[in-house]
């Protein structure tokens, strides 16, 4: 490089950094002298170039600039509203001139009539040279202050999967952190039709089969997964691929964590194991369905479980008059007043530490509380345990949601929605019959009751509590193998954040006597997404099978026999009407029941489903 280009280059970056950086303080003013220069140089070059010799009115230059510079003031050209050089002040710009046009042309045919001909001239050709440079200007502080924040040489580089909206979305806060640790270099797409082009000056260098060989080539030691931009059934392959090229593979967070927001540098994390799921996460709007929970008393059984606290922290959010949390676990309700509240001080009556096998308990605090909105979370959930001890399940799935039930109707509930789960579809295990009868008893209260008694049957929870991620995440941990019962097991799964949507989702949509049922999608293969986990680590974990354990299902239903899909309001979202049990009969059996066998008990009232039972009124 020559002494004059190395000058030449350094006066370049000069010249960027004074526009983009010094003249940042004094924008406005600035950007109000530029437009009034620029008029000046095309009056200028109008009456040099332009003018045919006709006579010109002076009075026309004022008239311009002032109109000009008042009407971008009004439309918030020089009051910070819009970026410099973005789309919307170029129109607001375009709208500021052309108002000037407008309003001069009609002046110049009221003061002069049909000879102001050339004065008409001389304005358009002066409005249209302010407009050229008035453009570069901008243009030129945009690329200087954008060249200022760029990130420097020692930011990781990085080659984005997806040059779509949000592709462009963190390409660009890439682009403007100048402290940032990763700086865009590429993207790739599967869209073959977008291959050789740029975005934001950043190439597309090929599609998906070739990002391997692309970020050996260009050096890049990290990728970066849009997720709406990439089919979930490509992030095995994609993983696997960069983990044999010591390549590190991030994500984006769903778009229901990204929900309100544009993306940032900062939503950049390493790829979860719930992003292994051969679908994306259901997603909507909660504060355009949950707003039936401001300013109504709520209350939520289970309050310290998985489930319950991030149902209580998304409920916090909607303004309730009261929240009250019960649970019997002390711990699970210190955990989710820390979460919402920020302290566990323990000292909030709202706080309700209670067991639902105790009945005059619950009509107790039911009564002190009188709540509107009941969601129902607790419950015994494991199913070998509860194989080997039915009678826990008989108290706390079935009395336990009897007592529920019976304390909301004391009290009035408005609507109460019961957590179920896929097992009490066809139910062959105690859980599954346990949950049945759940939401049979439920049903029966909503037939009996004034207010809406729903479920809602949820599939496997990622990251619940005991969930199957969690079990593989600590036998990864501990060097153990993961153990998976059968080879060929599949399963439903929904996150956290999609049963809780559900829940909110079911308190405002759904009818008494239902249960509602979420799109999951396609079941799973548990060996599938244990391989997948076993994959993340060096060298990959061990896979054991263990066999299937008693009563459990090699494939879940989610629909019992006879219950149809019907989406009557949600497409992602089944209404299934549930057969009432009558309580009357319920309650002969209840009061028996320390003699009987209690997988006989809730076989036996299974198996009465079928029958007409009459429907009493509740105990």
């Amino acid at each position: 490089m020559s002494w004059s280009s190395l000058n030449l280059g350094e006066a370049r970056e000069r010249v960027f950094e004074f526009l983009g950086v010094k003249l940042q303080a004094y924008r406005d003013a600035l950007l109000m002298v530029t437009d009034g220069v620029g008029l000046l140089l095309g009056w200028a070059y109008a009456v040099q170039f332009a003018h045919q010799g006709s006579p010109i009115s002076i009075w026309v230059l004022p008239v311009l600039v002032s109109v000009c510079i008042g009407s971008g003031y009004l439309f918030g050209t020089y009051r910070n509203r819009w970026s410099v050089a973005s789309f919307a002040e170029a129109v607001h710009l375009a709208g500021s001139f052309g108002a000037a046009l407008l309003v001069v042309s009609i002046t110049i045919r009221l003061v002069d009539g049909s000879s102001g001909s050339a004065n008409l001239a001389l304005a358009e050709a002066t409005l249209l040279v302010g407009v050229i440079v008035s453009g570069l200007v901008r243009t030129l502080w945009r690329l200087g202050w954008e060249r200022h924040l760029a990130p420097d040489a020692t930011a990781k580089p990085v080659i984005i999967v997806g040059s779509g909206r949000v592709g462009e979305q963190v390409a660009r806060a890439m682009m403007l952190e100048h402290d940032g640790i990763y700086r865009p270099v590429g993207f790739v797409d599967d869209n073959r039709a977008r291959a050789n082009r740029q975005v934001m000056g950043i190439p597309v260098l090929g599609t998906l089969d070739m990002l391997i060989p692309i970020a050996q080539q260009a050096g890049v030691g990290h990728i970066l997964v849009a997720q709406s931009s990439t089919r979930p059934g490509d992030v095995t392959h994609l993983v696997n691929a960069a983990k044999a090229a010591n390549i590190e593979v991030l994500a984006l967070p769903s778009m229901q964590e990204l929900f309100g927001d544009d993306v940032r540098v900062s939503d950049i994390r390493p790829l979860r194991e719930v992003d292994f799921l051969n679908r994306r996460e259901v997603t909507a709007d909660t504060a355009a369905i949950g707003d039936y929970l401001t300013g109504k008393r709520v209350l939520v059984t289970g309050a310290g479980g998985s489930i319950g606290s991030e149902l209580c922290r998304q409920i916090s959010g909607f303004d309730p008059q009261s929240l009250v949390m019960l649970d019997r676990d002390e711990s699970g309700l210190h955990a989710i007043q820390l979460s919402i509240e920020g302290h566990a001080l323990l000292n909030d009556p709202r706080l309700v530490v209670a067991d639902i096998r105790d009945a005059p308990r619950l009509a107790e605090v039911f009564a002190a509380h009188k709540p509107e909105i009941v969601f129902h979370a607790a419950a015994l959930k494991h199913l070998p345990l509860l194989e080997m001890h039915p009678s826990e399940a008989w108290k706390s799935n079935v009395v336990g949601t009897l007592n529920v039930l019976e304390a909301a109707r004391q009290s009035g509930v408005e609507t109460f929605v019961n957590i179920s789960t896929d097992k009490a579809a066809s139910p062959c295990s105690v859980l599954g019959y346990s949950k049945r009868v759940a939401e049979r008893l439920t049903a029966a209260f909503g037939e009996t009751n004034p207010g809406r008694y729903l479920s809602v049957r949820f599939g496997n929870v990622l990251g619940s509590r005991g969930s199957m991620l969690e079990t593989f995440r600590g036998q990864i941990q501990k060097g153990e193998p993961l153990t998976v019962t059968h080879p060929d097991i599949t399963r439903y799964f929904m996150t956290v954040e999609e049963a809780v949507l559900l829940l909110i989702q079911a308190g405002a949509i759904g009818r008494s006597g239902e249960v509602l049922i979420l799109d999951m999608g396609e079941p799973v293969k548990i060996v599938d997404v244990a391989r997948r986990m076993a994959s993340l680590v060096d060298p990959p974990a061990e896979i054991r099978f263990v066999g299937l354990r008693p009563n459990e299902k090699m494939h879940e239903d989610i629909f019992g026999p006879g219950e149809i899909d019907v989406r009557p309001i949600h497409p992602l979202v089944s209404h299934v009407p549930v057969q009432p049990l009558s309580l009357k009969s319920f309650q002969q059996v209840l009061n028996g029941a320390n003699d009987l066998n209690y997988h006989q008990l809730l076989v036996d009232l299974i198996a009465a489903e079928s029958d007409p039972l009459p429907h009493a009124d509740a105990r």
